[in-house]
């Protein structure tokens, strides 16, 4: 169990860019308990044949609930992601490293674009989804609420932070919602251009002067624990964990997206000359796993109840755009329409 999580008191679990709640409702019953057995027998069978659930399907409530949930959070997370980077662009050094970043940003919004579409496909409205950010009820993916500092911080957020969410959204795009995986699979084909562009920015300081080499050691040294967190705390504390990955809501542990993210980027890391701030990081060569330090889950869980360093500024930021956007949403809807729920 780790530290300050209990599956069973309704606290919040996050899993990169994937929140899932345990509600006093649920916690210790089964997720089907008011289900139709049938129904719900042709539904996982459907999914166990790898068929993809569309919106006009059946599907279980609980099933419903947790895909808005994990949707709506990773399109807040794409759209508050863009947040650190966004302050750099007036400051990027050169013309060709400002149009690169610009484009990368707009990319990230395009994201939540595309994500908060998938979302509504199941009956929540966009509107509600940002009312819900804005309010502090809706969380997104604890690593946007720290500062970008300097320049090689969003080298290392373009490389690293994007190289956790690749891994993610690669798992999740072979998962059972046909939407969220159709728009997953157009997401992780521009991240990979994301993730190059990182690698060249950070290649780029790493083999630089000493001052760029002191910035990205700097950055990494600082971004590692966020990073480290990214994939959220172990599957143990979820009580619901085994019957989500049946439907393929989750497709992959924590753990062990942790556990891909450090086989593919740590040598690739130390390749550069650079080091991670974890004296305890090594592989087992027996087991085959990485060791690490363990993260420390109570600022984890600090910075996912609103106390980070960055917090109230992610929020406050997202909060002016609404308003000041409000007066063209007003001109484009009229009191006699009904909201539409999107078929695909």
């Amino acid at each position: 169990m780790v530290p300050g999580f209990d599956p069973h008191n309704g606290r919040p679990e996050m899993y990169g860019n994937a929140y899932i709640e345990t509600t006093p409702k649920t916690a210790g019953k089964s997720l089907t308990e008011n289900e139709d057995p049938v129904k719900l027998a042709e539904f996982e069978a459907r999914i166990a044949h790898g068929e993809k659930i569309e919106p006009q399907d059946w599907m279980p409530a609980e099933y419903r609930k947790q895909l808005i949930r994990m949707i709506e959070q990773h399109a807040h997370s794409e759209i508050i992601g863009a947040l650190p980077e966004g302050t750099w662009i007036t400051r990027a050094p050169g013309f060709r490293r400002k149009l690169a970043l610009m484009a990368k940003v707009q990319d990230e919004v395009g994201h939540a674009q595309l994500l908060y579409s998938a979302a509504e496909t199941l009956g929540k409205p966009r509107e509600d989804m940002i009312n819900d950010l804005i309010s502090g009820k809706s969380k997104y993916s604890n690593v946007f609420n720290y500062p970008a500092e300097t320049w090689a911080d969003t080298a290392i957020i373009a490389w690293l932070i994007d190289a956790g969410a690749i891994i993610n959204q690669v798992a999740n795009s072979k998962g059972s919602y046909g939407p969220y995986c159709r728009a997953l699979e157009r997401i992780c084909t521009e991240e990979s251009f994301h993730l190059k562009y990182g690698h060249d920015n950070v290649v780029y300081l790493a083999t630089g002067t000493q001052v760029q080499r002191e910035m990205v050691q700097d950055a990494l040294n600082r971004w590692w624990p966020p990073i480290m967190h990214f994939f959220g705390p172990s599957d143990k504390i979820s009580v619901h964990t085994e019957t989500l990955m049946k439907w393929k809501v989750k497709m992959a542990s924590n753990d062990d997206m942790r556990q891909k993210f450090l086989d593919e980027y740590v040598p690739k890391i130390w390749d550069l000359g650079l080091t991670i701030p974890d004296p305890d990081l090594k592989k087992n060569e027996e087991t085959g796993k990485w060791e690490y330090t363990e993260p420390d889950w109570e600022e984890f869980k600090r910075v996912i109840n609103g106390d980070g360093p960055c917090n109230k500024e992610r929020l406050a930021v997202r909060r002016k755009a609404e308003e000041k956007g409000a007066w063209v949403r007003r001109a484009l809807i009229h009191d006699n329409e009904q909201y539409s729920i999107p078929l695909a």
